[in-house]
């Protein structure tokens, strides 16, 4: 018995192994997507001016759900191109380590949308947050740079939480404009990042 799940969890690393350039060329497309995504959200919230906390989750969580899709749907289609199953073992075990984080983001945003008020910013960076642990967990199947880009999303998260409940300083910060950084400017980044290193490395 535990030599059979010895082998199998054998198996599942060494696939992992093999299929790291598939994730990285799939990773590019859907960061970009991603962050495109965020940017557009942004965009929504600042010129129809949703100030309201019912309206702020309304958005983020709507653009969330676009991202999530997207992202499936690109890397299914990096899949077909590269003839490997979709949901194998590996897909299935990066997917059970992006969910607790992002599960818990959502719930925390759907209590916002019937309970919350004026919190908007706090949330943001509560999600910020989770979204750099989901990325965290995820890097320890995918590239490396996921780790270090997770690990971006946590500091900034918790040197924002003091930096504002200290009120170490002296303006206001828009959470649309937050988030859109976050999810949007960051995303376009990196994901322009993991193109071009790609492009050069397929070109050598």
């Amino acid at each position: 018995m535990e030599s059979n799940w010895a082998v199998e969890h054998l198996q599942t690393i060494r696939t992992l192994m093999e299929r790291s350039a598939m994730y990285r060329r799939a990773l590019a497309p859907i960061m970009i997507f991603a962050g495109a995504t965020g940017l557009v959200a942004m965009g929504l919230g600042l010129c129809l001016d949703v100030g309201s906390s019912h309206g702020f989750c309304g958005l983020w969580l709507g653009a969330a759900a676009v991202a999530v899709t997207g992202a499936f749907l690109l890397a299914r289609r990096q899949a077909i191109k590269d003839q490997e199953p979709f949901w194998s073992p590996p897909t299935r075990r990066v997917t059970l380590a992006l969910l607790p984080p992002l599960l818990a983001g959502f719930c925390l945003g759907l209590l916002l949308l019937i309970f919350g008020q004026g919190i908007e910013l706090a949330v943001s960076l509560i999600w910020i947050l989770f979204y750099g642990c989901a990325l965290h967990a995820a890097g320890f199947f995918m590239p490396r740079g996921i780790k270090w880009f997770g690990w971006f999303f946590i500091f900034s998260s918790c040197g924002l939480f003091y930096v504002f409940m200290l009120h170490l300083v002296d303006f206001d910060v828009n959470p649309h404009e937050l988030m859109g950084f976050f999810f949007g400017v960051l995303h376009l980044t990196y994901g322009a990042y993991l193109y071009l290193t790609e492009r050069r490395k397929n070109a050598a």
